[in-house]
């Protein structure tokens, strides 16, 4: 008899303790399962976040511009930022990807109202795409979002320090892109509160054209920013796009993924890595009652292990049957693991879950909505997982049954 027909045989000679090891497997598998399509979804959501209020998942300025951005030298911009926008949205391996494009401009103020006067940082887009980007409509606590032109809405922090209400006039100084000074007068549509001191102190949002024409870079922009639908397809879509921008006659631009901008994405390497190491974890502990179990079978079975080793049986043979039937019980755990996590995560995916209220203390422009994430191939690294831990945690009480003594076993009551 072939050994994984001795060790199916086996496995049904108590089918209850087979049920509770598999169970047992089953319930840790299915929560390692739910576990990473959460943690996807919640690394997802940090990620999209990040990327839509910063830099996208695709960035584009100029070369300078990129080596001094934190200087926000608005000398340095794109001349023709639409063309870089259509150059991007035709990329031909970029088609259907690219759920947002959006120019912007980030730019350094000089905030005035009657003898008060305050330094900020202004950003200005396309006020309608901006409410699924930044989201600061959703923290507008007094006034309106912007609506017109010649419209500004301001943090409640710049509103505190210079009088300001909605309706007031505020005006602002800028350096132009050609090192002149730029002036222009702005009606305070809103004021926003986000309770995050660097937006509410010093942060205020315009639309792109007023940005325009007070710096002087008609059609321009400092940055273009590209959404994905899949932002772990990032760095080979910035390819894309570099080669797209190049054909079109564009030089001197830089492109950028959001993994290459700044530390964040190596801190989410990080985050990765520690989350696999509680994976493994969780499958173990869910794995330990094979142990126990193997440990059982061996010590009831120790006078047929005598017979069969009486009868010729080698060490090793014996040794993978027990081995066997520690994996066996790994796999059937493991697969109905994966399968529920699945399922879990497949729902979720689709209705997600909703931290709005365990968040309503923090107003920060995001979107409090996380959808599990649904990756076939992790699934099947995790049943993987499942099987190896139940195998290696199989192999002490297996070589215990393999190095018994013949004589010793068959005397054995």
């Amino acid at each position: 008899m072939k050994l994984y027909e001795m060790a199916i045989r086996n496995l049904g000679r108590n089918k209850r303790r087979t049920l509770l090891a598999s169970l047992s497997v089953l319930i840790a598998m299915a929560m390692v399962v739910f576990l990473e399509g959460l943690v996807g979804g919640f690394m997802g959501n940090i990620i999209r976040n990040y990327t839509k209020n910063d830099v996208g998942h695709i960035s584009v300025t100029t070369a300078e511009y990129r080596k001094r951005e934190r200087f926000l030298p608005v000398s340095e911009y794109i001349r023709d930022s639409r063309g870089v926008v259509a150059a991007i949205r035709d990329a031909p391996g970029l088609k259907g990807k690219a759920t947002a494009i959006a120019e912007r401009i980030r730019f350094g103020v000089l905030l005035s109202s009657g003898p008060n006067t305050k330094s900020a940082v202004g950003i200005a887009g396309d006020p309608e795409l901006e409410r699924s980007l930044l989201m600061l409509d959703r923290s507008v606590v007094r006034g309106a979002y912007l609506a017109k032109p010649g419209e500004a809405i301001i943090g409640a922090g710049i509103a505190r320090d210079l009088g300001l209400k909605p309706g007031d006039t505020l005006k602002v100084v800028a350096q132009k892109a050609d090192y002149g000074l730029g002036f222009k007068r702005f009606r305070v549509a809103g004021v926003f509160e986000t309770n995050v001191n660097s937006l509410d102190g010093s942060l205020f949002q315009v639309g792109l054209e007023d940005a325009r024409e007070l710096l002087g870079m008609a059609g321009g922009a400092t940055q273009v920013i590209a959404l994905l639908d899949r932002y772990d397809a990032a760095e080979g879509d910035a390819a894309h796009v570099a080669a797209s921008l190049s054909e079109t006659g564009f030089e001197g631009l830089s492109v950028v993924p959001w993994t290459k901008s700044g530390s964040f994405a190596t801190l989410l390497r990080m985050m990765g890595g520690l989350y696999s190491w509680i994976y493994v974890i969780v499958a173990c502990l869910g794995a330990v009652i094979i142990a126990n179990v193997m440990m059982m079978v061996v010590l009831e079975r120790k006078k047929e292990i005598g017979i069969l080793k009486a009868m010729g049986m080698p060490k090793r043979d014996l040794l993978g049957l027990f081995l066997l039937e520690g994996t066996m019980l790994g796999v059937l755990g493991s697969a109905g693991g994966v399968a529920i996590g699945m399922s879990i995560n497949i729902l979720f995916h689709y209705v997600g879950m909703d931290f709005t209220k365990a968040m309503a203390s923090f107003s920060w422009p995001m979107d409090n909505v996380i959808y599990s994430s649904v990756d076939p191939l992790a699934a099947l690294v995790l049943f993987l997982l499942g099987v190896a831990v139940s195998a290696a945690i199989s192999y002490l009480p297996s070589r215990s049954a393999a190095r018994m003594e013949t004589v010793e076993a068959i005397r054995s009551v």
